[in-house]
C-alpha cells in the first residue's frame, strides 16, 4: 500500500455488534497503512455459512446485491471476518459459474446489477501483500511478546473456494505476524475449528474443542491466541470462562484479533484498539 487504497468495506453483523473491538482495531491501523475504507451503504448480512442450507437462493440474491452495491463503488471489497469473506466469495463463485443471469433477474427488481468485477479480500491478506509496507509502519515492534497464531477455517476453507494459499500449509498468517516482531510459538492447534458453528447442536464437543486450543497454546508457552476470523475470536474469548468450567479447567488466555496485533506494532494504545473491551484481559500484552 504504498499509494492510499480504497477498499468497499463490508464490515458484517459481528462487526457491527458482539465484536465491536474488531471494527475499532481495524479503523485505527487502515488510515497508517494507507488503507481508506468506504462502508457499503445498505449492505445486508451475508447469511455467516448458514442461511444457504435454509434458502440457498435467497442467499444467493442477498450476497449477489452486496457485491453489486461494492462494483456501483468501483471498488474491491474488504471485509475482516473470515465467515463474510468466504461467503460472499462462494457467492462470487456460484454467479461467475452461471448463476449470474438468473439471479440478476431478482437484481433487476431494485434496479441493481451484478456484473462481476469486484474482488473480493480480507484484512489479512491485503496485509500480506503489502509486507514492506507494514514493515515500514511498525513503530513497536512486539518483541518478546508470544502469540500462537489460530488462523479458523474460513480463512483458508475450502481451498476450491477460496483459492488464497495452501489450506494444510498456510504461510500468509506467519508472515505477517513476523514483521510485527513477535514470537511465533509452535501451535499444533493452529489450523483447527474452534466449533463456533457447532456450539448449539453439539456444545459439549465444542467446549472440549476449544478447551484444547487454549490448553496447546499455552503449553507452547503462548502469551496470547491470535485470529484474523473475529467469530474465533468471540468462540475462544467470550465463551471461555464457560468451556474452561465445564472442562474443570481454571487457564485463562488472551485471544485478540489480527487487527489488535497490528495495532499494538503501530504503537496505538489498548483504548484505541479495543484491547479493553475483551473479555480475557489483553490490555497487559505490551509495557
Amino acid at each position: 500500500m504504498s499509494n492510499t487504497k480504497d477498499f468497499a468495506f463490508f464490515p458484517g453483523c459481528v462487526l457491527t455488534q458482539a465484536a465491536k473491538e474488531s471494527k475499532m482495531s481495524l479503523e485505527a491501523i487502515a488510515p497508517i497503512l494507507g488503507i481508506k475504507l468506504h462502508e457499503i451503504k445498505g449492505w445486508s448480512c451475508c447469511g455467516a455459512s448458514q442461511a444457504q442450507c435454509v434458502d440457498p437462493l435467497a442467499t444467493l440474491v442477498a450476497n449477489a446485491r452486496n457485491i453489486a452495491l461494492a462494483e456501483a463503488m468501483k471498488m474491491p471489497i474488504l471485509t475482516t471476518c473470515s465467515t463474510c469473506m468466504l461467503t460472499l466469495t462462494k457467492a462470487k463463485n456460484a454467479l461467475d459459474k452461471g448463476a449470474k443471469e438468473r439471479i440478476n433477474k431478482y437484481l433487476a427488481q431494485g434496479n441493481m446489477h451484478y456484473e462481476g468485477t469486484a474482488e473480493i479480500t480480507s484484512l489479512l491478506w491485503v496485509l500480506y501483500q503489502n509486507l514492506d509496507t507494514l514493515k515500514s509502519k511498525v513503530v513497536k515492534p512486539l518483541s518478546g511478546l508470544k502469540v500462537a497464531l489460530f488462523y479458523g477455517c474460513h480463512s483458508l476453507r475450502p481451498e476450491r473456494e477460496l483459492v488464497k494459499e495452501s489450506s494444510t500449509n498456510p504461510k500468509s498468517f506467519e508472515a505477517v505476524v513476523s514483521v510485527l516482531g513477535a514470537d511465533i510459538v509452535p501451535f499444533e492447534k493452529r489450523l483447527d475449528c474452534c466449533g463456533f458453528h457447532a456450539s448449539y447442536p453439539a456444545a459439549k464437543s465444542v467446549q472440549k474443542m476449544s478447551s484444547a486450543i487454549v490448553g496447546n497454546a499455552d503449553k507452547n508457552g503462548a502469551d496470547v491466541i491470535v485470529t484474523p476470523c473475529p467469530l474465533c475470536q468471540m468462540q475462544l474469548d467470550i465463551y471461555q470462562e464457560r468451556y474452561q468450567d465445564a472442562q474443570d479447567s481454571k487457564l485463562r488466555k488472551p485471544i485478540i484479533h489480527l487487527s489488535q496485533l497490528v495495532g499494538l506494532a503501530l504503537g496505538l494504545s489498548n483504548e484505541v484498539l479495543g484491547l479493553d473491551v475483551n473479555i480475557q484481559d489483553a490490555t497487559k500484552l505490551v509495557s
